[in-house]
């Protein structure tokens, strides 16, 4: 019996044919009620798209809703959790019911918290695990139970500089973005197997300014902050769009992302000891943590649901986004460039100093 994963490993889902030209384009958004989700929602909303929008949250779901169709698109809202691997499953039925035929699925819902390791409780490490990587498992599945069947369609996982290099302060969201990365790597050699034209995309992003370091659970002294620099959440929304459009492999977007991702590779012990002096106040204001602080990671938090967080005056508007197999192929060529440098430096030393002997 084939182990294709097209042919055995998924159920069954209604059959639609595929989108005819022309037609708006029916796209999923998990995390959609505030920052980078919600700024998606707002480009395709321009660009007249169908949108299901997930997120836990049904008032803020509403009024993005409103916000979408009188910017021209039309919005599904799908209240629910992504880690309920079935609730996500049935929302994707509902979408291809009621909107058509999924074009592309954009997981983006996440949930972190701030503090280091042993003060962060299991319950904490398993509820960021079970949305920033589960969510992340089950809306895949559920894209490809629709897409596979039509051998078309496109998923981007929202991804990080962290799912390359974990740092101080948010272990448990980095191992989830770091298993995500290995979950996507796997499922694309399967599709590659298969021959499926199911294209699977990572855009890793820099800090944002969204609401997370405004809402997200925290065991620091002082309130959180995203690391400098910071972008604004329409430039992750910019590149997201078009990896969901022209998908390729990865793309790394802002100058950070690629030296981060680079420098792991090249200098991991030494990000090691450069992190542990910058990372823990770079993530840090000087605002004390307030004993009242409410945050969202076991249920939503009312009144936050907007695009962008409260470091909007150093957020950067431009970001160059490179596909991240040019930056590596840049990356060697520069090593090897030196590298011959050094050497004809090494060998015009040497003969100098032979001449000199004689």
């Amino acid at each position: 019996m084939s182990t294709s994963l097209r042919k055995t490993s998924l159920p069954s889902a209604p059959r639609w044919p595929a989108r005819s030209a022309g037609q708006p384009e029916t796209v999923v958004i998990t995390g959609a009620s505030a920052g980078v989700g919600r700024a998606v929602a707002m480009r395709y909303a321009a660009a007249g798209a169908r949108i299901g929008l997930i997120a836990r949250d049904a008032p803020a779901l509403e009024a993005l809703a409103r916000d979408v169709e009188a910017a021209g698109g039309e919005a599904l809202c799908l209240p629910l959790d992504v880690a309920d691997a079935q609730a996500v499953v049935d929302a994707a039925d509902e979408v291809e019911r009621k909107l058509g035929p999924i074009d592309a699925w954009i997981n983006n819902a996440m949930a972190t918290v701030v503090g280091r390791v042993m003060d962060t409780p299991a319950n904490e490490i398993q509820r960021v695990t079970d949305v920033t990587y589960m969510g992340y498992v089950h809306g895949t599945v559920a894209a490809l139970r629709h897409m596979l069947p039509r051998d078309q369609g496109v998923i981007v996982q929202v991804g990080s500089a962290l799912a390359y290099r974990g740092i101080p302060l948010q272990a448990a969201y980095c191992a989830a973005k770091h298993a995500i990365r290995g979950f996507t790597d796997s499922l694309r050699s399967e599709l590659i197997h298969d021959g499926s034209r199911v294209r699977l995309t990572a855009v890793h992003l820099p800090a944002i300014n969204t609401p997370q370091f405004d809402w997200a659970r925290a065991h620091t002294r002082n309130t959180p902050r995203p690391v400098a620099p910071v972008y604004a959440p329409d430039v992750a929304a910019r590149a997201i769009v078009r990896a969901a459009r022209h998908p390729r492999r990865e793309s790394w977007l802002g100058s950070n992302t690629r030296l981060t991702i680079l420098g792991d590779m090249l200098l991991p012990g030494f990000l090691d000891r450069y992190l542990s002096q910058v990372a823990f106040d770079g993530q840090q204001t000087a605002q004390a943590l307030p004993t009242d602080r409410s945050d969202n990671l076991f249920s939503p938090a009312a009144g936050k649901h907007r695009v962008s967080g409260s470091f909007g005056d150093e957020a950067k508007r431009h970001a160059l986004d490179l596909p991240g197999s040019v930056v590596r192929i840049a990356a060697v060529l520069g090593a090897c460039g030196m590298a011959v440098a050094l050497t004809i430096a090494a060998t015009a030393i040497a003969n100098a100093a032979s001449s000199r002997l004689r």
